[in-house]
């Protein structure tokens, strides 16, 4: 008998902790049974090399926004001007290049810092005088898409010199030498994969060790070696191609430092303190006012950085650059598992969500698909995401 409540006991701590963690498990059974069918349907093209690195470079610039997207959705707010003020910024960058000149490095400071202060005036609005920042960066985005096009006077401006192309086309290095596998990107990318592995399995040990592990273990095993082994084969499958793109590893490092700062710094607290009850935060000592426009401040920078890969990528900028990024990034933020409501997120489902909307965006054009049953789909799935979302708190 006692062997049976003890299974029993098991079964249960298994379903409780399967319905307490159904947003993080969904997104990522989301992911893969996505890519699993679009690599049977498109007859293996989905995992391929070359289509593996074209998904990381097109995606690139969601994924760098949805970082910052998901702390501005946390806080309980909203940002529609990100693909207005990355297509300004991609434009100004083109303009400081091309026209004047300027060289590539002071060009991306500038850009960031330009970025850095529009998000930062939307955040004062929006901060300290408690205008919607649906309003707020609505307005910012009819702004933007207008100073875009006067600054390109409706032209596009390029091409661009191959120092600042290499941000978003260009491949890491070997070292070693010039044979594949290219053995530079096998050492980043294992080396990522064992430190990631290693942070698991130390953390584990630290619940473990004060007893607040509730992740069971056949649970936490499967997913780490799915993980792994996920970046062991991508990895060696890129290194036998090109390398790693340098987009990736820019998109791997704001990753972790996101991630770290949103789950493990005072300032990431305060802001799903913020979102999820703003009044107990403010009457618990936090500056929320200060937290909001530092939220933004950091969208905007984001922004920008997205706005010159895509200009990188496609080697000028033009007047229609950007036009529903804002869209795909907060339908990745809210399909990775954030709350409408705000409070609720996490980093990586934000960039799993990228890569949901990706995947779907990059099997659906191999297979042929049409642009218009394309955002048909994507709005279908954004609304189920939504409808999981509602349901889900519902039930707690």
């Amino acid at each position: 008998m006692s062997d049976i409540s003890q299974q029993e006991q098991r079964q249960g701590d298994t379903f409780g902790f399967i319905r307490r963690n159904i947003r993080e498990y969904g997104i990522l059974f989301a992911l893969i049974i996505i890519m699993a069918f679009f690599q049977i349907v498109t007859g293996g093209i989905l995992f391929r090399p070359v289509n593996l690195t074209n998904l990381f470079l097109q995606n690139s610039h969601i994924v760098i926004m949805a970082v910052g997207m998901l702390l501005v959705i946390v806080a309980g707010h909203i940002d529609l001007s990100v693909g207005s003020v990355a297509a300004f910024v991609g434009a100004l960058a083109a303009l400081m290049i091309v026209r004047y000149g300027l060289p590539v490095p002071l060009v991306i400071v500038i850009s960031l810092v330009v970025g850095g202060v529009i998000g930062g005036i939307q955040g004062y609005w929006i901060a300290y005088w408690k205008i919607p920042s649906f309003i707020v960066t609505l307005a910012g985005m009819l702004v933007f898409r207008g100073l875009t096009m006067w600054v390109l006077q409706g032209q596009s401006i390029g091409p661009f010199p191959r120092e600042f192309q290499m941000l978003a086309s260009g491949f890491i290095p070997d070292i070693f030498g010039a044979d594949k596998p290219n053995t530079l990107s096998l050492i980043l990318g294992w080396g990522a994969a064992l430190v990631i592995l290693w942070l698991q399995v130390r953390n584990r040990r630290r619940e473990e060790a004060v007893g607040i592990a509730d992740e069971p273990f056949a649970f936490f095993v499967a997913k780490n070696a799915l993980i792994f082994v996920a970046l062991a084969w991508m990895t060696w499958a890129l290194a036998n191609f090109r390398g790693l793109p340098n987009v990736f590893i820019v998109m791997a490092v704001l990753v972790a430092l996101y991630a770290f700062l949103s789950e493990r710094t005072t300032i990431g607290r305060r802001i799903f303190a913020i979102g999820g009850n703003a009044k107990a935060a403010k009457l618990s000592g936090i500056n929320s006012e200060r937290v909001v426009f530092l939220t933004f401040m950091n969208m905007g920078m984001l922004a920008a950085l997205a706005g010159m890969v895509v200009s990188a990528r496609l080697n000028s900028a033009t007047p229609k650059a950007g036009t529903g990024f804002e869209l795909d990034v907060i339908a990745a933020v809210f399909i990775g598992g954030a709350s409408m409501a705000g409070g609720v997120g996490t980093v990586i489902g934000a960039v799993v969500g990228a890569f949901i909307m990706g995947v779907m965006n990059n099997g659906m054009s191999i297979l042929g698909i049409g642009i218009d049953y394309q955002q048909v789909i994507k709005g279908l799935v954004l609304m189920a995401a939504v409808i999981f979302d509602v349901s889900n708190k519902s039930k707690s």
